[in-house]
């Protein structure tokens, strides 16, 4: 920035001595008629416009390689933000926080132009009213007045421009958050019928993006119109006067070129500077939301080590805090959500059912068991291993804890890349892809587990793209895993196969499952159910015990 700078500054200082340096040939070559200062003069602006030429390409050459760096940069960085482990606290959605890191980050490098810009112009400007001020002192003092004056009416203007920009900005990111959302959930819009009041919603959403960025566009219109008309009767007061003084006698030919030159250089610059306050109010506009973003706090706190880290002090400290010794799992008093105050132990190598009779209670407890919401001290205590959460690397608990969502991910791919994301142990994927019932997907299929899948596995029926989120889970064979509701979307004779197989798979000391469910197969594979109503745990046993003597469960669970 600062080499561009100066170079846009060397750039402008020759553009200015350009009609001064015609007038001097005017008074010392053409009135004289002496052809070796004609000569000479000419090879001197010959040389002017060199250094100017050069100087702009090489200024402009760099700024923009500037512009590009900081915007990747800001794009990484609003990146490992949002996709940092312990989450941010922010109101964004997915599709806003998209936009953060894209539209967003690319116009806040545009700072660096706008300071570049800001430099060059203002060195014309005073470059401009010194030369005026040889030449004239009256024409030089309009140019030194006038000048700040201007500067103070686009000055004034500059904060409503902000707040236009902001708001523009802010509805646009709202807008295409929703499309993404609609986008997402297009499938299921349509099985309810639900694709009018979508689109009515959307409509409205980018009716009010419009109308903000038109009143964008109307106040940077006026303030262009405004800006433009002051300087341009800046520079034609100078002109005016500059031929009155002529007729006068108090300015030669070459002097009268010179301050009509000038005059007529004064409307860019001040242009530019006219322009600059509508760009930087976008800029800020921009700015501020990459920093809301930046400075969200995280969600869950907690030291996460970092992988480029090579200092021995940073890696003592990290060894020395606990580390997990065993896949045991207990909540003492749990408060979040719609919990209140659960109490829940897993074994090494057991498997518990937790059905819960509403919803808002299941997605509570796997919000908490997944670690992606914070916990208040007097909201209870999350162990794994015997030790608290919040006293463990959160790296430490991510590899030891694996929360599968009811809803999720699939990425463009293959069937294989979703499953397994590095060179894993093919007998494990094998077995993984077998528990999870996967192999009628790939026994469909030429390709097998190669076969290509679509961007969020549009190209997959709900209980293939469920079982492939479920097989993934498996491969990562994880000391704990929760999984929830895993097997909504497949047939009874598939689910009980899946049943069996995440049994078998997940056996042994060193694991400890948990399923979120009100499926019959996948609860008659447990070791005991625990069962969840109110917020509350109210019941406890076998899933045959309590489908024995407890009918409220018989008519949940067996229905």
């Amino acid at each position: 920035m600062i080499g561009s700078s100066l170079l846009f500054c060397l750039h402008q200082f020759c553009e200015t001595m350009v009609p001064v340096a015609i007038g001097i040939i005017v008074s010392r070559a053409v009135e004289t008629g002496d052809v070796t200062a004609m000569l000479l003069s000419l090879v001197g602006l010959a040389a002017l416009f060199v250094v100017l030429s050069f100087a702009y390409r090489i200024g402009a050459r760099i700024i923009v390689v500037a512009i590009e760096r900081e915007a990747h940069l800001l794009r990484v960085e609003v990146a490992r933000t949002v996709l940092d482990p312990r989450g941010i606290d922010t109101e964004l959605s997915a599709g806003e926080l998209l936009t953060v890191g894209t539209s967003d980050a690319e116009k806040t490098s545009w700072i660096l132009d706008v300071v570049a810009r800001s430099a060059s112009a203002t060195t014309a400007l005073v470059v401009t009213a010194v030369a005026l001020l040889v030449v004239d002192v009256p024409l030089g003092l309009a140019v030194v007045i006038g000048t700040p004056l201007l500067l103070l009416v686009l000055q004034w203007c500059a904060p409503v421009l902000t707040r236009a920009a902001t708001a523009s900005q802010t509805e646009i990111a709202r807008v295409s958050g929703l499309a993404t959302d609609l986008v997402g959930g297009v499938r299921p819009l349509r099985g309810i019928g639900g694709e009018g009041a979508a689109a009515r919603r959307y409509a409205e959403a980018s009716r009010r993006a419009l109308d903000a960025t038109l009143r964008l566009a109307r106040g940077n219109s006026a303030y262009l119109g405004l800006s433009a008309t002051v300087g341009s009767l800046l520079a034609a007061g100078v002109a005016g006067g500059a031929g009155y003084l002529a007729l006068t006698g108090r300015l030669t030919l070459g002097e009268l070129v010179t301050v009509v030159g000038l005059a007529q250089f004064l409307v860019e610059p001040l242009s530019s500077l006219s322009r600059l306050p509508g760009v930087t109010a976008v800029v800020r506009g921009s700015a501020d939301r990459v920093a809301t973003v930046l400075g969200a706090p995280p969600l869950v706190e907690g030291a996460v080590p970092d992988p480029d880290a090579g200092d021995a002090g940073d890696a003592a400290a990290t060894d020395a805090r606990p580390s997990v010794r065993a896949p045991r799992l207990d909540l003492h008093a749990v408060a979040h959500g719609s919990l209140r105050g659960i109490d829940l132990d897993v074994a090494p190598g057991e498997t518990v059912g937790v059905v819960a009779y509403r919803p808002a209670d299941a997605e509570s407890l796997v919000s908490v068991l997944s670690g992606q919401v914070p916990l208040d001290p007097s909201a209870g205590r999350v162990g794994v291993g015997g030790t608290d959460v919040r006293e463990l690397p959160l790296t430490e608990v991510r590899r030891t804890v694996l929360v599968e969502p009811h809803a999720a991910d699939l990425f463009a791919g293959t069937v294989r890349t979703n499953i397994v994301t590095r060179a894993a142990d093919e007998a494990r994927l094998d077995a993984a892809v077998t528990a999870s019932a996967v192999t009628d997907l790939i026994d469909l299929h030429e390709a097998g587990l190669d076969h290509p899948v679509t961007d969020r596995g549009a190209s997959l029926s709900g209980g293939q793209r469920q079982r492939v989120a479920l097989a993934r889970a498996l491969a990562a064979d994880p000391p704990l895993l929760v999984l929830h509701d895993p097997t909504t979307a497949v047939d009874s004779v598939t689910e009980h196969a899946i049943a069996d197989g995440i049994r078998t798979l997940r056996a042994g000391p060193d694991r400890a499952t948990v399923v979120v469910s009100t499926s019959p197969a996948l609860l008659a594979v447990t070791d005991r159910v625990v069962v969840i109503d109110d917020g509350r745990v109210v019941a406890r046993g076998t899933h045959r015990s309590l489908s024995t003597t407890d009918p409220t469960y018989r008519e949940r669970v067996l229905r």
